[in-house]
């Protein structure tokens, strides 16, 4: 099996035979997944450092991204936190190949007095009195990878998974949300608001959420655990910089930066 790197070379060789002879971006467009806002926006900045080219980021959830960058947004570079959006944009003909550069993990998240561990998640999501927050399933893939964890519910108690989906409030992640308060982060936000008192998400998410929070973390258990696939596409016709970002992104570089805020290598499932 060909490796990421050999995969985003291809990519980018066929995205360049589309781009203008001359083409030199002064900057690079990114759209990327808003859960690697931090990480991305960290390699980033280590990219200009490296070449000198800026990387100008958008993030936000990854199915709107994926909408925008169909109706002519010229976005160059889309790293999405799954492998659909991507793949869509590929069948259409709008990128050459889509890899995946990167993993992560599905965790929940309350404050301290909700009492959660890993043996009491599927407990305290279930209970009435528990405001259950996700994000919103097709606009974003943690909406997405909640849906398919609450499926697995079902193996543990039947009809879990039908009581979840029919619970859970979809507070971030879809194009009529609420819109979160300037230099908040929406999940300790929709927490502290009270909108929620379990919340679903990233464990890169939730663990950077709760930095400096009293908010606790705890890992899904075994028969719960839901792991997600980041994927990377270059799109067609854009310029030698986007391309060479690309291939900075799958680099030693650019991978630690990313297991430095929690993401899985290209070597981890």
């Amino acid at each position: 099996m060909p490796s990421a790197r050999s995969m985003i070379r291809a990519a980018c060789a066929v995205a360049l035979l589309a781009a203008p002879v001359a083409a030199r971006a002064e900057e690079v467009a990114l759209y990327a997944a808003g859960s690697l806002s931090g990480a991305l926006g960290e390699v980033a900045t280590a990219y200009t450092k490296a070449t000198g080219t800026e990387v100008r980021g958008t993030f936000g959830p990854s199915g709107l991204l994926r909408e925008r960058l169909e109706k002519g947004e010229p976005g160059q570079v889309f790293a999405s936190a799954d492998m659909g959006h991507p793949r869509k944009l590929v069948a259409e003909g709008a990128a050459p190949v889509v890899v995946r550069f990167t993993g992560n993990r599905l965790c929940a998240i309350a404050k301290p007095a909700l009492g959660l561990t890993p043996g009491n998640v599927l407990d305290k999501a279930l209970d009435p009195a528990v405001r259950l927050g996700t994000s919103t399933p097709k606009s974003d893939p943690s909406g997405d990878y909640t849906w398919a964890m609450f499926d697995k519910a079902d193996a543990l108690r039947p009809g879990a998974g039908a009581a979840l989906k029919e619970k859970a409030l979809q507070l971030v992640g879809g194009p009529n949300s609420e819109v979160v308060p300037a230099g908040k982060s929406a999940v300790p936000y929709m927490i502290e608001t009270g909108k929620a008192d379990l919340f679903i998400a990233y464990c890169t998410t939730a663990r950077a959420a709760s930095d400096g929070a009293p908010l606790t973390v705890v890992d899904l258990p075994a028969p719960l655990a839901t792991t997600a696939d980041y994927g990377l596409v270059v799109m067609k016709g854009a310029p030698p910089a986007a391309a060479d970002f690309a291939l900075f992104i799958v680099s030693e570089p650019g991978q630690a930066i990313l297991a430095k805020w929690g993401f899985a290598s290209l070597a981890q499932p």
